[in-house]
Order: C-alpha cells, then structure tokens, then sequence
C-alpha cells in the first residue's frame, strides 16, 4: 500500500527548496520536458518567490535555474484567478527584466520556462496539460520562421561551429490538476497522479518518483513540521470555504432580491452581500476585486457602510 505524501504545493514551499531535495523537482521536469538530463543548479531570489505559509490565498512561486542557464518559474494555484492568465504573462516578463541588468547584451537574455499546477480548470478543453509558446508563421503560406544562430562547439580542438534554432521566447506548461482522470499513460502522468492524490500510483517508475515517495512521506515528518502542514490544510480548506460560502450567499441574495424588484437590482445586492461577508471574513481587496468586479472606489464605499453599523469592521 502507497504512503500518504505530503501536498506537492507544501512540498513545494518548504523541502524542494532545500539542494538537498532538487532530486525529487528534477525527477519531475525530466518527466514534463522529457529529457532525463536536467539539472538544477540553486533556486534564484525573485519577488515571485512566496514563503509565507499563512498568507491567505496565496500561491507556490518558485524559480530554479537550471543546467542549460534556464530560469524556469513553477506555481502552484489553489484557487481560481479570473485573470490568470495575464498575471501570469506580467510573471514571466517581470523574471526576464529582474534578470538583465541595464547595458548587458540582448544574446544574454533569460530564457523562461513557465509551468503551472492548476486546482481548477481553467477555460475550456478536453486535455489536462497544455503547452503554448510564441511562433512566427507565413500569412501567406502557413509555414514558420526558422530564425537560427551560430554556437560553437567545444569538444573539437579546432574552432567549430553548429547552428541550432533560436528559442528565445517563453514557454508555458499549464497542468489542470482536476481534469487528470488517474490513468497512467506517461512518465509525466506519475507525477500528476502524485499530485493529484498525493501518493504514488503502483508501478512507477519515472526518474525520480522513488526519491519523492521517500522524501514526501507525511510519516517521515517531525512533530513541528507536520503541526506546520496541519495548520496548513486547515488554512486551505478554510480559504475555499470563504469563496465558496461568499459566493453562494451573493447568489442567494441575488435570486431573493430580483424575484421582488427585478434581475439587476438582485444582482446588485447578491454583489453587495459577497463583498459584505468577504470583509467580514477578511479577505483582501484584490480577492473581493476577483470575486466581485467591483473597483476599489465601490468596495470603500460598502466598507464605509459597514463601519457605520460595525464599527470594529
């Protein structure tokens, strides 16, 4: 019988950081990228990076540099960002600009690979991972645009030279956790079953996989770290529960109210209950903004409301 092991995202943002551990993080992009030969070399300072385990909503950012001069960004999303998409391009671009000082040369740019582990489905589709990078193609005739450089190789004792395509852009993995129906068909399926269950699939044999059922077992915990994971979960499951509770009562208000004065002032006052309960609850502006669509001018002002009746609001 498989282990129970810990969520990959704590994993994540406690062991995997450890030099240690970037076995069980190797093992997982050798799977993804398909290539047995990557290495990480440390993981670099960013302002993506998040440690803090009782920030609410927050998300797992971690940036590894790896063997072949890669910065390669992984975040692990818990709960759904109606922008995700456009905060995760403002990501990507934000690494390339931290990593390239004023005067160095273009040729030296960072090359980014982004991957997210997503806990919802985002949009629509019909496969769990996806892959999207930026192409040059012919209006006219379809085909792409190979650009190329020239790299010199090193092993010969005279100078030679070999050109290879240039990739320069970023790259994208997004992996919908949900929509992974547990069936193993690949290595990288191993590690999203993991994921997923958070246990190994009998009959693994990924790169790697072995050292993560060794090194993520909840039983291997000590005391002060599996009271850390604990609080953990518990703070998880109380994120979603606010969500979900604030939006339920904002659709409830909102049905109520439109069957005595119409559909749009239900909708109003649906709006006007999530905001009110997500601030009782403590909630960001930036996650009542998300839920709500409201701006922070029309979020004050419901705040201003509240006070007037509750003061310690």
């Amino acid at each position: 019988m498989s282990k129970t092991l810990i969520r990959f995202d704590w994993a994540m943002k406690t062991l995997l950081r450890d030099k240690a551990n970037f076995d069980v993080l190797e093992g997982f992009l050798c799977a993804l990228f398909e290539d047995d030969n990557i290495k990480i070399l440390n993981i670099l300072e960013s302002e993506t990076n998040s440690e803090d385990e009782d920030d609410k909503f927050n998300r797992v950012d971690l940036l590894v540099l790896d063997s072949q001069n890669r910065k390669i960004y992984i975040e692990i999303q818990n709960t759904r960002e109606t922008d995700y998409l456009e905060s995760l391009l403002y990501a990507t671009s934000k690494i390339i600009v931290e990593h390239q000082d004023l005067g160095d040369n273009f040729k030296d740019i960072s090359k980014v690979i982004s991957i997210s582990i997503l806990y919802f489905n985002l949009g629509t589709g019909d496969d769990y991972i996806y892959y999207g990078t930026t192409d040059f193609k012919g209006l006219n005739t379809g085909h792409p645009l190979s650009v190329k450089k020239r790299v010199e190789i090193s092993e010969t004792l005279s100078p030679r030279y070999k050109f290879i395509e240039k990739k320069i852009f970023p790259e994208y993995y997004l992996i919908t956790v949900e929509r992974y129906k547990n069936i193993v068909q690949k290595r990288i399926d191993e590690w999203i079953y993991m994921i997923k269950n958070s246990e190994i699939a009998e009959g693994s044999t990924s790169k790697n996989i072995d050292k993560a059922r060794q090194k993520l077992a909840v039983m291997n915990m000590t005391e002060e770290k599996r009271k850390a994971y604990n609080k953990y979960l518990i703070n998880l499951a109380k994120d979603r529960d606010v969500v979900d509770t604030a939006k339920e009562e904002g659709r409830e208000a909102g049905r109520e109210e439109g069957r005595e004065i119409g559909r749009e002032e239900g909708r109003e006052e649906g709006i006007y209950e999530t905001v009110k309960n997500s601030i009782i609850e403590g909630l960001t502006y930036e996650i009542i903004k998300k839920i709500t669509k409201l701006t922070d001018e029309q979020i004050n002002k419901i705040r201003d409301e509240l006070k007037t009746n509750n003061p310690k609001i």
